[in-house]
């Protein structure tokens, strides 16, 4: 089935675009240097004819991605598990909205956990622009059943982008029956504060038909907690904090959004847990139809963030870091000294892979537990809450 015109720019490839596409990339030498390097026991003609075998998207997932996710998982974490899916009916696309911690594994960690737990398909994700440096990459995300956040459009463009952007996903849902990943704000939350931005969620009302509520329940929301032991990208978050204190104006530049992908795939990332919160269309029902607007989208998304919170699964570094943060030991008994020790290794050895002429070491140290320690103070704020 063709997907309609008007989402041609930032839909994911149709089946029957994959094989032009697939030859474009098998030529393009950058893929090749990328392939060979994530596939060194793949000779790359063995990898270009399991790619040109694939005739959907999710056959290149199955094929290509998931055995490469596995192997990942295998060498850089101490375990995963997507939790939570047995109250789901696996035959209903969601839009899981989810915390965001990496740019790449996020979404495709949990497209493999929705594998392993027999929803028999993975997600459509929704990228940025600003990630996509190398025509390539473009091309390979949209393969890999990607859609396009336009973030570099002017301010009347964005408003007809993000419209045209909900459209998609209400046609994703209802009429390609394919899930959707969306992270509940634009860009990671460098403190791991958690918090899902209203205009994610105006965003999502303006497809669909009805009313506000009836929107959203169209897309069948579906807050996920994503919890990773360990953050590989957790030094050049810091250092970014240090660089945004101390240069007026600075911001990343593709080489740095390039350094924090590639160090997000393949950094040591302990132990992984993704937890599913319930879908939210029982709950939009409770809500007053005569609420205003902008209260509803701020209550939804306190919703979201509560469930999220609540969700989280902790570490004994997170709690370690909590205590360290505040000079306390409130939560001494979830970690060991030996727990707690590793821990402040652990940080040690994350400030000195910062390069910065001037690193300030107390700062680099303050932004890293605040970083492991947020979650713990958020998840303790929402069980109160229940």
């Amino acid at each position: 089935m063709r997907t309609p015109e008007e989402f041609d720019e930032i839909r994911p490839y149709d089946p029957e675009e994959l094989p032009t596409v697939i030859e474009e990339l098998i030529a393009d030498p950058e893929f090749r240097a990328a392939a060979e390097a994530v596939l060194p026991g793949i000779p790359y003609e063995q990898a270009c004819g399991m790619l040109r075998g694939c005739r959907t998207n999710l056959e290149v997932q199955q094929t290509m991605f998931y055995p490469l996710l596995k192997d990942l998982l295998a060498r850089c974490s101490k375990g995963f598990a997507l939790e939570g899916t047995d109250r789901m009916d696996k035959h209903t696309p969601h839009t899981f909205i989810t915390n965001h911690r990496d740019i790449v594994t996020d979404s495709a960690f949990l497209s493999v956990g929705l594998l392993d737990t027999g929803f028999g398909n993975t997600v459509e994700i929704a990228i940025g622009d600003n990630l996509l440096i190398r025509p390539w990459i473009k091309k390979l995300v949209r393969v890999d059943k990607a859609f396009i956040v336009q973030r570099s459009a002017g301010l009347r463009q964005m408003l007809a982008s993000s419209a045209r952007m909900s459209r998609y996903m209400h046609y994703a849902i209802a009429t390609k029956h394919e899930n959707i990943w969306i992270a509940q704000r634009e860009g990671r939350a460098k403190d791991s504060d958690d918090r899902t931005q209203d205009a994610i969620l105006k965003m999502m009302a303006m497809g669909g038909e009805g009313s506000v509520v009836e929107r959203l329940k169209q897309l069948h929301l579906t807050p996920v907690a994503l919890s990773y032991e360990y953050d590989p990208c957790d030094y050049l978050k810091a250092q970014e904090f240090q660089q945004k204190r101390d240069i007026e104006g600075f911001k990343k530049s593709p080489a740095d959004d390039l350094k924090n992908m590639q160090t997000g795939i393949f950094g040591y990332k302990g132990r992984i847990c993704f937890r599913m919160a319930d879908c939210l269309d029982d709950w939009l029902n409770t809500l007053p139809a005569d609420m205003p607007k902008t209260e509803f989208f701020a209550t939804v998304a306190a919703r979201i963030d509560r469930e999220i919170h609540r969700n989280y699964e902790l570490y004994p570094g997170n709690y370690a870091a909590a205590d360290l943060l505040r000079g306390t030991e409130r939560f001494a008994d979830r970690y060991t000294a030996d727990e707690k020790a590793a821990f402040e290794a652990y940080l040690q050895g994350q400030i000195r892979k910062v390069s910065l002429p001037n690193p300030d070491t107390a700062f680099l140290r303050e932004r890293l537990l605040t970083m492991y320690a947020n979650p713990v103070f958020n998840h303790e704020t929402a069980i109160h809450e229940d």
